[in-house]
């Protein structure tokens, strides 16, 4: 039977370095960040009224979900079995995942990713062949799917999306993913204050008052891919490009974030034990 490899201390500091390098170059603001929120400022105009009472739902389901869990909850099962049969090792808990090394965590998460990352591509080239009136289910789609996929890097990491913490972790990672530099900065030293003093979960629930600016962000800052797909025939191409993109940034980040957890609440093991 194959069994957890467990890194070194050095080999988990090691990770914490190419993880701040990350978060460093993710405060670099690119171009079409600045220029995204026009898109929708200008659509707000011409865009039907049903596709907006569509949006409108999305930021709905966002709140369902970041209060009881809604629709997006995953199947623990079905992501336990697939790291079961990954590490082939008895994994009957989340707990239980979160005893696996870096590297198997990393594996798997990658396997889901691009799983992902391919649904997402096809659900956007699909949704693009409408154009304007296919939007109004793709939205929705898309961040559902952003939703599932943070859930299931959650549970590869060891930790339950079930839990309240852990949906607000899952938000802020989605947030993360569509905000300006300084907002990034704002959400890293938010997340590095909770990860210091695990107390402040009950301050950083109490935020979720502002959800609904989690997904205007969002929705600004993707604007301008979802502009091209409004376009007819084109729109699957656009479609296609801009759904695999958003899976892709809001992956990376839940990634990134969720391996600098565990990597902290390892070597804290490894500080308990000297």
């Amino acid at each position: 039977m194959r069994e957890v490899c467990v890194e070194s201390k050095e080999r988990l500091q090691q990770y914490l370095v190419e993880i701040e390098k990350w978060e460093k170059d993710q405060k670099g603001l690119w171009f079409w960040d600045k220029i995204s929120r026009l898109p929708f400022k200008i659509l707000d105009r011409f865009t039907p009224k049903f596709i907006q009472e569509k949006l409108n739902q999305m930021i709905g389901e966002l709140g369902k979900y970041v209060q009881t869990g809604g629709q997006y909850l995953v199947s623990e099962k079905g992501v336990l079995s697939r790291a079961e049969r990954h590490a082939n090792i008895p994994l009957t808990t989340i707990e239980d995942v979160g005893q696996l090394s870096i590297d198997q965590m990393t594996e798997l998460t990658e396997q889901i990713i691009k799983e992902r990352k391919k649904f997402a591509t096809v659900q956007g080239a699909t949704t693009g062949i409408g154009g304007i009136f296919t939007l109004a289910i793709d939205v929705p789609a898309v961040l559902g799917t952003a939703l599932k996929t943070l859930q299931e890097i959650a549970i590869l990491h060891g930790y339950d999306p079930k839990k309240d913490e852990e949906r607000v972790f899952i938000v802020k990672c989605l947030q993360f993913a569509s905000s300006d530099i300084v907002g990034k900065e704002a959400i890293l030293n938010e997340l590095s204050r909770l990860q210091k003093n695990p107390d402040d979960k009950e301050e950083m629930i109490s935020q979720l008052k502002g959800w609904q600016e989690v997904f205007y962000t969002y929705r600004d800052q993707y604007g301008w891919k979802k502009l091209f797909q409004m376009i007819p025939i084109l729109g699957i191409v656009f479609g296609a490009f801009a759904n695999k993109g958003m899976i892709e940034d809001v992956s990376e980040v839940g990634m990134m974030l969720y391996r600098k957890r565990r990597v902290y609440e390892k070597i804290q093991k490894y500080n308990e034990t000297v």
